[in-house]
C-alpha cells in the first residue's frame, strides 16, 4: 500500500531544506507538446499513480522491440521525448518508444522515486506500473516480448536500475544514464549518502542485492549500459563504478575490462563480455561532462537529440546503446560501424600549424581507399579525397579533436584513427555570468557540494545550502573557474 500523499509531501518538503538534498532532478526545459506523442490511458491499475506516453513510427511491424525511456526529476515525458534522441532512433531501427511520466502528486520535485521500497519492489508501485505499460504496449504494437528495454536519467536511471533487477525476466537490457546502483538505497535520508559517496560494498554485496530482488531467478539477466560524466557533482561518478560492480557480479564476470575504446565526445568505453564474448555491461565515462543525459545534436548517422537543460551535448548516448542492445540488426556489441572491421585505421594523424580560425591535418594513405572522412568532436566535417584537410570557421582560442577513417569503393566506413587535439591561436576566457540556483549551478559544473553547501569551483567560495531556494549569479574567471558576481557581472 502506498503511503499517504500529506506524509511523502511533508518528508520531500523537509528534505529539500536540508542542505543536501536527496533526490535528483532538473529544472523543467521548456518544451511544447509534439504530435508524435500520444498519451495512452487503461493501461491497467496503475499502483505507482503514473501517466503513460508512447511514440510509434508510421509503419511499425510487429514483432518490433519496444524501449520504455525514463525522464529526469523536474522533467516531462515530452521533454524526453524531444531531446534525448530516442525518436531518432525509433525512426531509424523501427522500435517503439514508451514514456512513462510521474507528477509533483508522486513526488514533490517529480521525480521516479528509486529508493523508496514501496515503489522499486516486483509488483509494487511505480515499477509494476511501469511493466504494466509494457504489457499494453505488446497488446496495442504487437511488440517483441523478448526485445524490451529500460533506459533513464538520474532518478530516471537509479529507477531503471531498480527495474532490471526485479525484472529481469522483463527486459533483455538497460542504460543507465547518471542514475544510481540498484537498490542502492531504500529511504530518502539513504539516497543522499547514494548520490554524493559510495556505500564502500563489494561486488558481491552489490550483485546480492539484485539477486534479492527476485528469488530464484537464474537468468538470462539484462544487457547493461553505464553513462557517466567525470564531472558530475549531482551524481558522483563512484556510482558508474559500483553500477559496473554490481551487474558484472550479477553476470559472474571479472571487473578487469575485455577491452577499451576511445569514442566521440571525450568518451572512453569499457566492455566486459560474457562467455560468448558478447558485451554483457558496458561503462561509458565521459570526460568533463556534468549532469544529464550525453546527446549529440545534427543530422549524421551517429548525432542524435537537441541541446537542452541537462542534455549535454557531447555524444549520442542513444544511438551508442541502441546498437549495444543491438537495435541495429547487428544482434548487440556497441562497437563503432566498420570497428574491427574493413579498412584499418589512418595512422601519423597530426595537426598543423593553428590559426584563430582554422587548424591543418594530414596523415598516412590507407591502402584501397576510395575517400576518408574527417571527424571534429565527434562530427562529420569533411570527406577529402587525399590525405590531408584544412578545417575552418573554428572559434579562436578553442579545444578540438580529430579522428579520420578510411572509406572504400562500396562507402564502407573503416576503423577510426587515433584522436588528434588542437587548439586554435586568439581568443580568450569569456567574461561569462550565469543566474541559477544552487542545484543548477551545481549540476552544470560551475560549483560543487561539500558537507551539504555549494561551492563555487576554482575560487571556492561558498554559496550557502545546496538546494533550488538559493540563486546567485556567479562570473567566470578561467576555463573551469567561476566566482561570485550577485553585485553585477
Amino acid at each position: 500500500m502506498r503511503p499517504p500523499l500529506l506524509g511523502r509531501l511533508g518528508r520531500l518538503l523537509l528534505s529539500a531544506l536540508l542542505a543536501a538534498t536527496a533526490t535528483t532532478f532538473a529544472l523543467t526545459p521548456s518544451a511544447s507538446a509534439a504530435s508524435g506523442l500520444t498519451q495512452v490511458t487503461g493501461f491497467g491499475a496503475n499502483p505507482g499513480n503514473l501517466a503513460m506516453y508512447a511514440y510509434v513510427p508510421d509503419g511499425l511491424p510487429r514483432q518490433a522491440p519496444v524501449v520504455v525511456a525514463l525522464h529526469g526529476c523536474g522533467q516531462s515525458a515530452n521533454d524526453y521525448y524531444a531531446n534525448s534522441g530516442w525518436t531518432t532512433m525509433a525512426d531509424r531501427y523501427h522500435f517503439a518508444v514508451v514514456f512513462p511520466q510521474t507528477s509533483a502528486a508522486n513526488n514533490l520535485l517529480s521525480c521516479f522515486t528509486w529508493f523508496d521500497p514501496a515503489d522499486t519492489t516486483r509488483g509494487k508501485g511505480e515499477v509494476a506500473s511501469i511493466v504494466q505499460m509494457v504489457d499494453k504496449a505488446e497488446q496495442l504494437y504487437g511488440s517483441d516480448a523478448s526485445r524490451v528495454y529500460v533506459t533513464g536519467l538520474s532518478a530516471g536511471g537509479g529507477m531503471t536500475a531498480n527495474l532490471l533487477a526485479a525484472y529481469p525476466d522483463v527486459f533483455a537490457g538497460g542504460a543507465v544514464d547518471s542514475g544510481l546502483p540498484a537498490q542502492c538505497a531504500t529511504s530518502q535520508v539513504g539516497a543522499s549518502s547514494c548520490q554524493y559517496g559510495s556505500l564502500n560494498l563489494t561486488p558481491a554485496q552489490w550483485g546480492d542485492k539484485v539477486r534479492a530482488q527476485y528469488p530464484g531467478y537464474a537468468g538470462p539477466w539484462p544487457r547493461v549500459a553505464i553513462w557517466q560524466g567525470t564531472s558530475d557533482y549531482t551524481v558522483r561518478p563512484v556510482n558508474a563504478t559500483e553500477l559496473r560492480d554490481q551487474w558484472t557480479h550479477v553476470w559472474g564476470l571479472s571487473q578487469t575490462p575485455s577491452s577499451t575504446t576511445t569514442l566521440p565526445g571525450s568518451t572512453t568505453l569499457t566492455s566486459y563480455d560474457d562467455a560468448n564474448g558478447e558485451p554483457a555491461v558496458q561503462l561509458y565515462e565521459i570526460a568533463g561532462m556534468g549532469h544529464g543525459l550525453a546527446v549529440d545534436p545534427g543530422t549524421g548517422e551517429e548525432q542524435c537529440g537537441r541541446s537542452a537543460a541537462y542534455f549535454l551535448d557531447t555524444i549520442c548516448s542513444s544511438y551508442h546503446t541502441a546498437r549495444f542492445w543491438g537495435l541495429d540488426g547487428s544482434g548487440g556489441g556497441g562497437t563503432d560501424p566498420g570497428e574491427g572491421e574493413g579498412l584499418p585505421a589512418p595512422a601519423d594523424l597530426k595537426a598543423g600549424t593553428p590559426t584563430e580560425t582554422s587548424v591543418p591535418l594530414s596523415w598516412s594513405a590507407v591502402a584501397g581507399a576510395a575517400s576518408y572522412r574527417v571527424y571534429r568532436d565527434g562530427t562529420r566535417v569533411g570527406t577529402p579525397s587525399g590525405t590531408s584537410f584544412t578545417d575552418t570557421a573554428l572559434a579562436a582560442g578553442t579545444s578540438y579533436t580529430w579522428s579520420v577513417a578510411a572509406v572504400d569503393n562500396a562507402g564502407a566506413e573503416g576503423a577510426r584513427s587515433a584522436p588528434v587535439t588542437a587548439s586554435t591561436t586568439g581568443g580568450g576566457t569569456p567574461a561569462t555570468c550565469v543566474t541559477a540556483n544552487n542545484y543548477a549551478h551545481v549540476a552544470a559544473g560551475r560549483a560543487h557540494v561539500s558537507g551539504g553547501y555549494a561551492y563555487t569551483n576554482g575560487s571556492d567560495q561558498n554559496m550557502g545550502l545546496y538546494n533550488v531556494f538559493v540563486t546567485h549569479t556567479l562570473r567566470r574567471t578561467g576555463p573551469d573557474a567561476w566566482e561570485l558576481a550577485d553585485g553585477g557581472c
